[in-house]
C-alpha cells in the first residue's frame, strides 16, 4: 500500500502552490493526485489571468498585495505584465463605492490606484464609449500574469524538492478513523496519509462529505468570448470592468489584435457543465457594441472561445485552513480569484499544515468556521 505524509488533492494552481510552499519549508513526503492525464485541464486553464489589488475587503487587498509582488519578483517567467485594472462607474452609487474602496486600499499599502473621471478614462482606454460613465478607479499595478506558466512554476520547483505528482488518479474518498485522516482512496488504490489538503476547486464539496464535513462550494460555469479585430487594438489596453454589469475586457497575451470578454450571467445555473454556449456569444456582444466600436467590429475566434468553472461560497471568499477532522486542511472556494492569490493561499495553507497558522498573514477569516457563526464577508466587485 502507498503511503504518503501530505496528499494534496487537486493539481491546478492551488495545489501545485501549496506543494511548493510545503517544500520550500522543508516537507519531503508531499504527494499531488491529479484526476486528468495532465495539469491544468481545470479552472486553472480556463482562467483569464488578471491580478488585482481592487477589492473591497481587507483580505482580498492583502492577499493581492503578496501575490502581486509575488508574481513580480518570482525568478520563474510567469508572464507577470502591469497593464492596470479600470473599474468604471455608470452611477453615483457606485462611483461612490469605488471611492470608498480606493481609499481603504491606499490605506493597506496599495500603490499607484486613484479615482479617475470621465475625461481620464476616456484617455485610458481611447474609443471607449464614456457617454454613461460618471467615473472609475485605475490601479496602474494591476496585473496580467500566464495561470499556466505560475501553475507550471510551482509544480516544477516543488518536485524539484521532493514533491511527487500522480496524474490520472482520480480520488474517491477521504478515509478518516476516530476523527483522523488516515489516508484516501483512488481508483488505483489506497494511499496511507497523516494529512490531506483539499485543492480540488469546484469538485470539493463531494470529496469532502466523504470524511462528513459540509463544505459550502458550488460550481458555476464562466465563460470567455475570444475575438480578433482586423486592425490593431488601442494600445497598452488594460482590464476594463464595468462595475454595474460586471462586463470585462483585456487584450490577449502577447497580441495586438485579439482580446477576450466575460461577464456573469445571471441566466447560468449551478452546474459542473463546461460546454461552451453560443448564445453567450451574442449577450456579450450586446454589451461590447454599446461599449466601444473596436470592440463591435471583431469577429469571434471560436476555437478559443471556452468555458470553466467558478468554485463559489456563500460570499465569494476562499476556504482556508483545517475543520474538526484531524488532519483536513481546505485550501479552495476562490471564486474566481484563485489564480490572482495562488502564492498567497499556498503559502497560507502549508503554514497551517505545517505551524497550525498562518504567520505571515492572517486568514482566520477565511475558515470554514465562519459560515456556522454567521461572520461571512462581502465582495460586491465580484466578476
Amino acid at each position: 500500500m502507498k503511503k504518503a505524509e501530505i496528499v494534496i488533492i487537486g493539481g491546478g494552481v492551488i495545489g501545485a502552490s501549496v506543494a511548493y510552499h510545503l517544500t520550500e519549508r522543508g516537507a519531503k513526503d508531499v504527494l499531488i493526485l491529479e484526476r486528468e492525464n495532465q495539469q491544468g485541464l481545470g479552472s486553472t486553464g480556463k482562467a483569464t489571468g488578471g491580478v488585482r489589488a481592487q477589492f473591497e475587503t481587507d483580505i482580498n487587498i492583502k492577499m493581492s498585495l503578496y501575490s502581486l509582488d509575488f508574481f513580480q519578483n518570482w525568478d520563474f517567467d510567469c508572464g507577470y505584465e502591469p497593464r492596470g485594472y479600470l473599474f468604471f462607474a455608470t452611477d453615483e452609487k457606485q462611483f461612490d463605492y469605488l471611492r470608498r474602496n480606493v481609499e481603504k486600499q491606499k490605506s493597506l499599502g496599495v500603490k499607484a490606484v486613484e479615482i479617475v473621471d470621465t475625461p481620464a478614462i476616456s484617455e485610458i482606454v481611447k474609443g471607449l464609449n464614456c457617454a454613461d460613465i460618471v467615473g472609475g478607479a485605475f490601479g496602474a499595478k494591476d496585473s496580467f500574469i500566464n495561470p499556466l506558466a505560475v501553475m507550471r512554476g510551482f509544480t516544477e520547483l516543488a518536485t524539484a524538492r521532493g514533491a511527487k505528482i500522480e496524474t490520472e488518479t482520480q480520488v474517491t474518498a477521504i478515509e478518516t478513523r476516530s476523527g483522523k485522516i488516515v489516508g484516501v482512496k483512488t481508483d488505483k488504490g489506497k494511499i496511507e496519509c497523516e494529512k490531506v489538503v483539499l485543492c480540488s476547486g469546484a469538485w470539493a464539496k463531494s470529496l469532502a462529505k466523504t470524511a462528513g464535513v459540509d463544505l459550502p462550494v458550488e460550481p458555476q460555469k464562466r465563460q470567455i468570448v475570444w475575438a480578433k479585430s482586423e486592425t490593431d487594438l488601442p494600445a497598452n489596453l488594460p482590464m476594463v470592468v464595468d462595475l454595474g454589469s460586471g462586463f470585462h475586457f483585456r487584450p490577449a497575451k502577447d497580441s495586438r489584435d485579439e482580446i477576450l470578454f466575460a461577464y456573469p450571467d445571471a441566466d447560468e445555473k449551478p452546474g459542473f457543465d463546461t460546454n461552451f454556449d453560443e448564445a453567450f456569444v451574442a449577450k456579450v456582444y450586446e454589451r461590447a457594441k454599446y461599449r466601444a466600436s473596436f470592440l463591435a467590429e471583431t469577429s469571434i475566434v471560436r476555437e478559443k472561445c471556452r468555458a470553466g468553472l467558478y468554485e463559489n461560497t456563500p460570499d465569494h471568499h476562499a476556504i482556508i485552513g483545517d475543520c474538526e477532522i484531524e488532519g483536513l486542511y481546505f485550501c479552495t472556494g476562490f471564486s474566481g480569484h484563485g489564480v490572482m492569490h495562488s502564492p498567497a493561499a499556498g503559502r497560507a495553507a502549508a503554514e497551517i499544515v505545517l505551524d497550525g497558522a498562518a504567520s505571515f498573514l492572517d486568514v482566520s477569516c477565511l475558515s470554514l468556521e465562519r459560515f456556522a457563526v454567521g461572520e461571512l464577508l462581502h465582495e460586491t466587485a465580484f466578476i
